[in-house]
């Protein structure tokens, strides 16, 4: 089976061991869904609110994500550990075409001060890690994937400076990330206690795939 699936996923599965900032990154995971559960319980027991989000409901995949570095790390472990040489093909090759994507993006609106592109469907930005409208490494997507969640109609979720063809408009359940924070903040404590500056690390998700896969991209 491994020789069918490439040399990359031969060397990756055979030698990806769990690190310490993994590890962490994994616990507040765990921490951050747990938490999740019991704000949305509340909120549909005391406030009546549901969440509409589901699976395949993807447009909030075209939004500019971004994780921090032990986010980053824990995913491309994760990547390297489970997916096959194919899949890292495939997403090796989907990263280069949304880099490509952005830049050209970029440039186009650059004369053009708060423009952006249009959502996901029209211009491919979505993210690389979205296949068939779901999410390829799912058990490692970034807290502020875990915690986006919203009442409204999700085909409203587009980039924020992208207007809905019908103006609708995303209810977001705001309550939902201020219950992850008190675990963010023990990821940005371990990032900082090694001499590097958190916000200053921030960095969209296929900049950070191309880091730690070690893909040629120009990631500034």
């Amino acid at each position: 089976r491994f020789n069918e699936m490439g040399g990359n996923a031969v060397k990756y599965r055979a030698k990806v061991p769990l690190t310490p900032r993994e590890r962490l990154a994994l616990e507040v995971y765990d921490r951050v869904d747990d938490a999740v559960r019991r704000e949305l319980a509340r909120l549909r027991r005391e406030e009546g609110i549901v969440a509409s989000c589901h699976r395949g409901c993807s447009r909030c995949c075209g939004q500019h994500i971004q994780m921090n570095p032990s986010e980053a790390h824990a995913m491309g472990q994760y990547i390297k550990r489970t997916f096959s040489g194919r899949q890292i093909r495939d997403l090796e090759r989907r990263t280069e075409q949304w880099q490509a994507r952005e830049d050209a993006q970029r440039k186009r609106h650059s004369s053009s001060a708060g423009s952006c592109g249009a959502g996901p469907s029209d211009d491919g930005l979505s993210c690389p890690l979205l296949v068939g409208r779901a999410c390829s490494a799912y058990p490692v997507r970034p807290v502020i994937c875990r915690t986006h969640f919203v009442s409204s109609d999700p085909s409203a979720c587009l980039p924020a400076c992208a207007e809905s063809p019908d103006g609708a408009v995303p209810v977001v359940l705001a309550s939902i990330p201020h219950t992850a924070r008190p675990w963010v903040q023990r990821l940005r404590a371990d990032i900082e206690a090694s001499g590097i500056d958190f916000s200053r690390s921030i960095m969209l998700l296929p900049h950070w795939l191309a880091i730690e896969m070690n893909w040629p991209f120009d990631t500034d």
